[in-house]
């Protein structure tokens, strides 16, 4: 049973943020999910800070988000660039697109924490997809040092606690604003939909939460200069890579 009782609604990374950069990174890992002969999908697009950096690596590309405020600074951003082919379309990813067609890839970045069913969400990403397809997905890692989206706790007005992330999710879960997991944990939710599991990276923490630039720069420079590290306690998050057999 679910125990998250406080789930918030997701905000968009900000569009220089290195997050974001270093999720398109380390996609290049991934065999040939950059394709010109591609339609892309992304669930949770928000201000569209990934899609109008990748837009010209597909055919096509699409974004849903449930915000439209969001898409308002994405449409903006489509129009002072002047990008052709990248469209969106305002819909709750639990309920899937309003684009009635499937997709030779799917991104999807900081989402699925933010669903009350996330096995849901993941089954219509499945169908959305066609066979032999691709997919990439970024969530929470768990053991990530501080709780990235906040927590709902008395008496202390600073959200981001260390170690709260941490605690057994019956705890976590009506404390916390947004799910976590561990690397196991969404594979298993992956396989169970259908998908077939590529590999699973932990992405280093960008520091993009950092106020003072001059500590941002030590940081990560000195310990989150690559963009995956091996060690999940330097990991804000878990990106992890899939296909949809035909």
């Amino acid at each position: 049973m679910d125990t998250f009782q406080n789930l918030a609604k997701g905000k968009p990374s900000d569009y220089h943020h290195l997050i974001v950069k270093r999720r398109l990174r380390i996609i290049e890992s991934f065999d040939r999910f950059y394709d010109k002969n591609s339609d892309l999908l992304e669930m949770g697009c928000g201000n569209g800070a990934s899609l109008s950096l990748i837009h010209k690596r597909f055919n096509s590309c699409h974004g849903i988000d449930i915000s439209k405020k969001y898409l308002k600074q994405f449409q903006d951003v489509i129009l002072k660039n002047r990008i052709t082919n990248c469209t969106f379309s305002c819909s709750d990813i639990e309920e899937g697109s309003s684009v009635d067609k499937k997709f030779d890839r799917i991104i999807c970045f900081e989402v699925l924490e933010h669903v009350k069913d996330d096995t849901h969400a993941l089954k219509i990403m499945f169908k959305k997809l066609k066979p032999n397809s691709k997919i990439a997905i970024s969530i929470p890692n768990k053991w990530w040092i501080f709780e990235t989206h906040g927590a709902h706790l008395p008496l202390l007005p600073w959200n981001r606690v260390p170690f709260f992330s941490w605690l057994p999710k019956s705890i976590h879960g009506k404390y916390a604003k947004a799910k976590n997991y561990e690397a196991n944990e969404i594979r298993n939710l992956l396989t169970k939909v259908g998908f077939k599991i590529v590999d699973i990276k932990y992405i280093n923490a960008p520091m993009d939460m950092v106020p003072f630039k001059f500590i941002q720069n030590i940081l990560r420079s000195a310990i989150f200069k690559n963009d995956t590290t091996n060690i999940p306690f330097l990991s804000t998050s878990i990106m992890l890579f899939a296909e949809k057999p035909n």
